[in-house]
């Protein structure tokens, strides 16, 4: 029998993903390799009730314009990767596995914008229940990145989904109305979202 190779990064085991989510924990890679698992206080929230989700004036212009074709889970690790192109990233080879595994068991996801045949913005993150947890975003033509947070939305909007998770709030994502709550209040109402039942797909 041959011995896995060495080169192969060790996987957090989906189970103990799963376990981490639905206690408000979510693991980021940190400089020297090892995995930190993180719950803050406050927590960010992305609003998905009608009026409370802001659509700014520059994205409905790009959106009548229709660029971009909108694609689900059909290059989710092509995303990941996209969204690891940065010079400070916390995607390491253990979380890309790690998540690339989770969305074989269709509890991660992505959402794609592509044009004339090429990835060029996206974002990824988990579903439990009625809770989306966002985990990191990318563009490589201006707006794609948001399109794609746009699609997310209506899409969770349409199934039924309670919570958009942020984990932390940037300004980046105040623009479209995201807002701190405090821990105590993230996880009550993680827990009412987790005792429904959503289907992504």
């Amino acid at each position: 029998m041959s011995r896995p190779s060495s080169s192969a990064p060790a996987l957090i085991p989906p189970s103990l993903l799963v376990q981490g989510y639905r206690q408000g924990l979510f693991p980021m890679a940190m400089e020297d390799g090892e995995i930190g698992w993180f719950s803050p206080d406050p927590r960010g929230l992305l609003p998905l009730e009608e009026g409370e989700f802001v659509v700014p004036h520059g994205l409905r212009r790009t959106l009548r314009k229709n660029l971009f074709e909108v694609r689900f889970d059909t290059a989710f690790r092509e995303t990941m990767l996209g969204c690891a192109e940065r010079d400070d990233t916390w995607i390491n080879p253990v979380i890309l596995e790690s998540y690339c595994a989770l969305h074989g068991l269709h509890l991660a996801h992505s959402v794609e914008c592509w044009r004339e045949g090429r990835l060029v913005g996206g974002l990824y993150g988990v579903s439990l229940g009625a809770a989306f947890f966002g985990e990191s975003m990318f563009h490589r033509e201006t707006d794609a990145s948001k399109v794609a947070l746009h699609a997310l939305v209506e899409r969770l909007r349409a199934r039924g989904y309670q919570l958009l998770d942020t984990q932390w709030t940037t300004p980046h994502l105040r623009q479209f109305g995201a807002r701190d709550v405090p821990r105590r209040v993230y996880l009550e109402r993680l827990a009412l979202a987790l005792r429904r039942r959503c289907d992504f797909n």
